[in-house]
């Protein structure tokens, strides 16, 4: 009789639950009060916008703060929190509330999606991440909405909402916004844009580092080894597309070029941070010279930390397979960092992960190519975009056909719930090899 391990049933668990929680959103964002419109959102529009908030993406095919009305914003405002601490999170908040314990079900479900390492940990990682965010989200408001109020001419109301709202999308990495220029009327505003940047690494670089730096941030040598292959690689890729897209778009008249230097450095650092999942832009990236737009690809596709509300494959990810290379280089039979070594299942699950993202990417950016009229690099970004749910548009996406945009739809999913984990849960099943075969080494290179 075939046997399913215990991990596949919450991988399904976690798709199903996200799926269902999805189409919810889309129901209610079609309703006439989520819209300013008369005739509404289509089923496209509205499934694309509730899985773009839940999937904390970014990308859009409508205005939301032109086409939604007050309730339709506070729907994408409910669906990115929810998206951002996780579904079976507060899932298993509410029902620890009621029965006032943590069952196995629901530390696996947890488990699924936020990997934790182990079933153990969940219980304490559960109520951890939802004081995290709403601690952040909490301290994100208090500094900008004083600063949209006194310094960008807003009416308290009008501040105190857009305070709200951008705290919530900032802290979980959505990069929806309620303009349609993103945040580019605060261009050049060091304390807006700064700490909505710092909203972003801290909701990105993963719940589980958070929470350990809360601990031990002042003593590195106590970190564990996942938050060394999260912080350090991390801080390297921040500073070197921060000072590579400064220096690329400097003279750039379309980005940079026409703004002061503190401009320039400010808004060109805050690009360097975006594509780390975080989806706001303060230029137009779609002008952005093409070796921005390749950077930039490149660092959405890498993305931020674990277990965070980062999409792309994960600095951590990297880490381990520029790990394995060098350990190949050096002619070692085992990867061995920081006086530990790694196991091989963790190297399987880094290479699987990259190519399943790959696979996808690639396949999606050919059939898009044949089928739309668009360019390569405008193709190529908005799919790895939506893979890696950074949410940074070259400005094609709302004119995509409607089956291209649920395909993107697809990928967004994809992309948040994890490719692998994504794979498993569609698997229609799993056969355990029983015995094992002779070795054989094929050439390699």
């Amino acid at each position: 009789m075939h046997r399913r391990n215990a991990w596949e049933k919450p991988a399904r668990a976690f798709l199903l639950m996200f799926l269902v929680t999805d189409l919810l959103g889309a129901a209610l964002l079609m309703t006439p009060a989520a819209s300013t419109g008369d005739e509404g959102l289509t089923a496209v529009q509205a499934l694309f916008t509730a899985t773009t908030s839940l999937a904390v993406c970014g990308l859009s095919v409508i205005s939301i703060g032109g086409d939604l009305t007050v309730f339709g914003q506070l729907v994408v405002a409910a669906l990115i929190q929810v998206g951002g601490i996780g579904i079976m999170t507060l899932a298993s908040l509410l029902g620890s509330a009621l029965v006032h314990r943590f069952s196995l079900r629901m530390q696996l479900n947890v488990q699924a999606e936020n990997r934790a390492p182990a079933v153990g940990e969940v219980s304490g990682i559960v109520s951890r991440v939802a004081i995290t965010c709403l601690v952040i989200e909490g301290a994100v408001f208090a500094v900008i909405t004083p600063v949209m109020w006194l310094g960008h001419g807003m009416g308290l109301g009008e501040a105190l909402y857009s305070g709200f709202f951008h705290s919530v999308s900032a802290f979980n990495n959505a990069g929806l916004s309620l303009y349609d220029d993103s945040l580019t009327r605060f261009s050049g505003d060091p304390v807006i844009l700064g700490t909505v940047a710092a909203a972003v690494v801290l909701g990105g670089i993963g719940f589980p580092v958070l929470i350990e730096m809360r601990r031990a941030w002042r003593t590195p040598r106590l970190w564990s080894l996942h938050a060394h292959l999260t912080i350090v690689p991390s801080a390297a890729l921040f500073a070197v597309t921060i000072v590579l897209v400064v220096a690329m778009e400097w003279h750039n008249p379309d980005t940079l070029g026409g703004l002061h230097w503190w401009a320039k450095l400010t808004d060109g650092a805050f690009h360097g941070v975006m594509p780390r999942s975080g989806g706001f832009n303060v230029t137009d990236t779609g002008a952005m010279n093409d070796s921005t737009l390749l950077l930039t690809i490149m660092m959405m596709f890498v993305g931020n930390g674990s277990a965070g509300t980062a999409g792309g494959i994960k600095v951590a990810t990297l880490a381990v397979l520029f790990l394995v290379l060098w350990s190949e280089v050096r002619a070692h039979d085992r990867v061995h960092v920081a006086g530990r070594r790694l196991p091989p299942d963790v190297v399987r699950q880094a290479v699987s992960l990259t190519f399943l993202s790959m696979t996808a990417v690639a396949v999606t950016t050919v059939f898009l190519l044949h089928t739309t009229p668009f360019t390569f690099m405008q193709t190529l970004f908005e799919v790895v975009s939506a893979v890696g749910v950074v949410g940074l548009s070259t400005g094609i996406t709302p004119e995509l056909a409607p089956w291209a945009q649920v395909l993107m739809v697809v990928l967004m999913i994809a992309g948040r719930i994890g490719p692998v984990t994504f794979v498993t849960a569609i698997a229609f099943r799993e056969r355990r090899r029983r015995y094992d075969l002779a070795e054989a080494r094929p050439m390699i290179g």
